[in-house]
């Protein structure tokens, strides 16, 4: 029988970061829900089509084709046959995935396609609605969060390392944004399930966080 354990929060909570650290060490398939969803963004702004056009987003998903594989140990994310793996990680295309994932046909799509790989497989899964929509029997669920401020430092950090000309308080802007779109859309709201146990990472590091779930997977095989 699989293992589930399943990892929401807020965006920049680290949520990605933690999930492959943890997913590494117990040899467990990392699933990156936000990846194929910003694929999906990525298929929608590839058609020319505003991300804020539900009825258009709704009608052009049912053609892209967005699947995951491991390479080498490594998840890539494939959009129509193509890894799409560093075209996925900008800001507009970040953006973009918050406002199409808010459309039922993009998520329900996707998450079809999650459910039957956590069925077969021990998985580590991170997302906004895993715990709540995806996964509701996942063995362990997990809610991390951290300030916005924090959230905020670290994508901009991300950015930065990468070259990518940014500043930090329009990120913040834009991450609390992204909260209340998250928090109050109508398909599958960000969260924290009633059996998921809260983790606020402002003041853990990513060693501290990941230890900590790990000690709490070994409590649920007690």
């Amino acid at each position: 029988m699989s293992f589930n354990i399943a990892i929401d929060g807020p965006a920049g909570a680290g949520k990605s970061t933690i999930a492959k650290k943890v997913a590494s060490q117990l040899k467990y398939i990392y699933v990156d829900t936000g990846a194929m969803y910003r694929a999906m963004a990525l298929y929608i702004l590839g058609k020319g089509i505003d991300p804020a056009d539900s009825e258009e987003v709704a009608k052009a998903c049912a053609d892209a084709d967005i699947s995951i594989k491991y390479i080498d140990g490594t998840q890539c994310v494939f959009l129509n046959g193509e890894n799409v793996n560093d075209k996925i990680r900008t800001n507009e295309v970040s953006a973009a995935a918050s406002k199409t994932s808010t459309v039922k046909e993009v998520r329900r799509k996707l998450v079809s396609l999650q459910q039957e790989l956590a069925a077969s497989n021990d998985v580590v899964m991170d997302g906004r609605d895993i715990g709540t929509a995806v996964l509701p029997n996942a063995d362990l669920k997990i809610y991390m969060t951290a300030s916005g401020r924090v959230r905020a430092k670290r994508r901009y950090d991300e950015l930065t390392a990468k070259g990518e000309d940014c500043r930090l308080s329009e990120i913040e802007k834009e991450i609390l944004e992204r909260d209340n779109r998250d928090m109050n859309r109508e398909e599958s709201p960000l969260k924290q399930a009633e059996d998921a146990i809260l983790l606020d990472t402002s003041d853990m590091t990513i060693d501290e966080v990941a230890s900590t779930i790990l000690a709490l997977k070994s409590e649920r095989e007690v």
